[in-house]
């Protein structure tokens, strides 16, 4: 059976979960299995924070027990199988993956403990605490209490500054009036790292190259006071470098838009902006480049204009290095001021770069074959950053099961052209000074597509794109198409199609839409970035409007007829997406994934269907798994029960909602697992009557939706994934209702795919 081995692991779980309670008889005579502490706080004075205060103590106390699921030991239960003398290989895959080592009462050292909870009493000003503790022992458990006694805390009098020299004493001076330290405060000695930091930042922004936030030390005074109060002096260590106390102005900027590390003289040198660009030939002109640079000459030694300038240089698209170096250079500080030279090293990428894409496609109507995509890029086109793709793609289908129709094979064409310029391209100059984060970019692009259905039709269809893409924040990226212009042409239908246009005219009008003219915009939010975070979130939300604009030019054709622009009927509609994505990476790559998506699309004025390239499909491996690509749906219509045929033809309609849930696991190395579960469906906001009636959206949607489970393989190699999903369904919306609900393990879907789905 297929799915032995999964529910082989099923059972060892479950009967793990029934036997990990009773882990008792595998602990050794003499021990104890340590399950934890508890802390109690006593005080004499009312404690600011209590909480905050707890939490801290009870991060110290040591070891952490075994951890427990639902009241249960189940990696301490693995760990014990796994020490038989034959353990057996899913017992050790088992033990690998959930597995834990004992925690024993011997393990527990108190007195360590105890003092780890005075030194953070002591750090937050609670000086004179004392610590207690006490086993609370069982037959085979045992447990501490740790019970801490806290005095009054000692408050903050004064803070000041003490003695320093010029001119940093004036720099600091300022800072320390910005404080966040007030009268009255607790003793905190987090605070002050924190305060050391803020200053030694402020500082570097000031120019001081060579501060450092250790060269600060803080005194606490007590001798004047006899209740618990201090002043507050900061002061600089002992023997601190002079040049770590003045501030540094940038005399020269070097610019090597070619660098390469066998270099070793550059001949020639352009002076542009109060900058010098160091190539032997015009690489990337000046003028072009400068942009990207936020540094000046004269200006004070700023650490922040260096991060943006390396950001920004990385935008671009043609470096692969971008190294800012400081070099101090020979000065009389009699003005207590030093000299930097900037060098910017600039490292390409290859000029050109090639990059080809194979997938293979199945779909519900027994369509499968290949499909073959190249990408030949060509970087700083023009000496000014430019990339210009050109794609051309190769598809072909035809029908391997079933029963034979018309229109058996298909093959598809297409060729993509496009240019991005690292600016904005616009009538009226636009100060790059407004984007701080990143330079936006303009992206053209052209491209034409060419698919051709044995015996029922030929489509060419045309795209033209221009637009705006930029970073606002390192999360934020944003998308304009201030013009999106679409047409297709339909020809050499066959009168078998035309039957089929007659027969569904919702299809035909789709169709007829030759002309397809609007703003897209698109807005993103991405935490996964952040690689490091245990809670990730990812947003994107798009919007796509058509035929406003040109509807102001557009002619009558005639009562029932749809206006036309320069002789083609015009498609008017609006639609927006949005699609949230979250993951919590609970232990090391061990991620729980999770995505909800929801999509409307609405024709009005010349358009009563939103045009067939713009609606929505479900189903595939980006989409609800258990089902073949573009075959859920819409609704709960059935093409085998409801004596239609439309298998010619995508399932499609102007509403998508899809919900994703997936737990993604390490096997061994660069392979990885994954078990999931998919749920989502489309549907027709207007009844369509060739599906009689069983695709119009209603209050009942959540009956409709395709449900399906699966488990997945994935090769990650340095963050390429090659994924292959076995899915099968466990409710079927073509199905009648009571019938819906039924695991068919018989027939599942593979998906193969490059990259996670989400």
């Amino acid at each position: 059976m297929k799915f032995n081995l999964t529910y082989k692991l099923i059972y060892l779980f479950l009967i793990g979960s029934f036997y990990s309670c009773s882990i008792t008889k595998h602990i050794p005579e003499e021990e104890r299995l340590y399950t934890g502490a508890t802390l109690t706080i006593e005080s004499d004075s009312v404690i600011d924070n209590k909480p905050a205060l707890k939490a801290e103590l009870e991060s110290v106390l040591r070891p952490e027990p075994n951890s427990k699921f639902l009241g249960m030991y189940l990696g301490l239960y693995y760990h014990y199988k796994n020490q038989k003398e034959h353990p057996g290989f899913i017992n050790r895959w088992l033990y690998k993956q959930f597995g834990e080592a004992p925690v024993y009462q011997s393990d527990v050292e108190t007195y360590d403990v105890e003092d780890l909870l005075l030194n953070r009493l002591e750090n937050r000003g609670f000086f004179y605490s004392r610590a207690s503790s006490a086993f609370q022992e069982e037959e085979k458990k045992a447990s501490v209490d740790y019970t801490v006694k806290v005095t009054k805390p000692y408050r903050m009098e004064s803070y000041q500054l003490d003695t320093l020299p010029n001119p940093i004493k004036k720099d600091i001076q300022d800072l320390v009036k910005e404080s966040p330290f007030k009268e009255g405060m607790r003793f905190d000695l987090s605070s002050m790292k924190l305060e050391r930091k803020r200053i030694d930042q402020a500082l570097k922004k000031k120019g001081y190259y060579n501060f450092n936030n250790n060269f600060l030390i803080f005194e606490a005074d007590t001798n004047r006071y006899d209740n618990k109060k201090f002043d507050l002096y900061l002061k600089l260590k002992n023997e601190v470098p002079e040049k770590s106390l003045i501030p540094y102005r940038l005399s020269k900027i070097n610019i090597y838009p070619n660098y390469e590390v066998s270099d070793s003289v550059q001949t020639a040198t352009t002076r542009y902006n109060e900058k010098n660009y160091i190539q032997k030939e015009t690489f990337f002109k000046p003028k072009y480049l400068d942009p990207f640079i936020v540094l000046n000459e004269g200006q004070l030694y700023n650490p922040e204009d260096s991060r943006n300038t390396a950001r920004r240089l990385s935008t671009i698209g043609a470096y692969k290095y971008v190294n800012i170096q400081y070099k101090e250079l020979d000065t009389i500080a009699t003005d207590s001021m030093g000299s930097l030279e900037a060098n910017i090293y600039l490292s390409p990428l290859n000029k050109r770069a090639l990059r080809a894409e194979l997938q293979v496609v199945t779909k519900s109507n027994n369509f499968a074959g290949p499909a073959f995509a190249l990408t030949l890029s060509n970087r700083n086109l023009f000496g000014g950053g430019e990339t210009f793709n050109v794609s051309p793609k190769i598809g072909y289908e035809t029908q391997i099961g079933g029963e034979k129709n018309s229109g058996n094979t298909s093959l598809e064409l297409g060729l993509e052209n496009e240019l991005i310029f690292p600016r904005v391209l616009f009538p009226i100059k636009i100060d790059n000074n407004f984007f701080k984060y990143s330079i936006p970019k303009t992206k053209i692009s052209l491209s034409i597509d060419y698919l051709d259905r044995t015996d029922l039709y030929t489509l060419l269809s045309g795209t033209a794109l221009f637009g705006y893409l930029w970073d606002a924040n390192r999360f934020v990226t944003h998308e304009i198409n201030p013009i999106s212009v679409n047409y297709t042409q339909l020809y050499d239908t066959t009168p078998e199609f035309e039957e089929i246009l007659d027969n569904d005219p919702f299809l035909r009008r789709s169709f007829e839409q030759e002309f397809i003219a609007g703003l897209t915009y698109s807005f993103s939010y991405n935490e996964m970035v952040d690689t490091q975070k245990t809670h990730q979130f990812y947003v994107n939300f798009t919007f796509d409007i058509a035929g406003n604009s040109i509807s102001l030019f557009g002619k009558d054709q005639g009562e029932g007829n749809p206006k036309t622009f320069l002789g083609l009927a015009y498609a008017q509609y609006a639609k927006a997406d949005l699609d949230l994505h979250y993951h919590f990476n609970f232990k090391k790559e061990q991620v729980i994934a999770a995505r909800l998506f929801g999509g409307y699309g609405l024709a009005y004025g010349n358009s009563d269907v939103v045009p067939f390239v713009k609606q929505y499909y479900s189903g595939g491996p980006y989409s609800v798994r258990a089902f073949n690509i573009r075959s859920l749906g819409p609704g709960t219509y059935n093409p085998d029960t409801d004596g239609t045929n439309s298998d010619y033809f995508d399932k499609t309609g102007n509403i998508r909602l899809e919900a994703n849930l997936e737990y993604r696991f390490p096997i061994v190395s660069f392979l990885k697992g994954a078990v999931f579960a998919d749920a989502g469906n489309i549907w027709n906001s207007k009844e369509n009557p060739t599906y009689n009636g069983k695709d119009k959206f209603s209050s009942d949607f959540l009956s409709e939706l395709g449900m399906g489970a699966g488990v997945g393989l994935r090769v990650d190699i340095q963050s390429f994934v090659i994924r292959f999903d076995l899915a099968a369904p466990f409710h079927n919306p073509a199905l009648p209702k009571g019938e819906r609900f039924h695991f068919d393990v018989s027939k599942p879907i593979l998906n193969f795919a490059i990259g996670y789905p989400f």
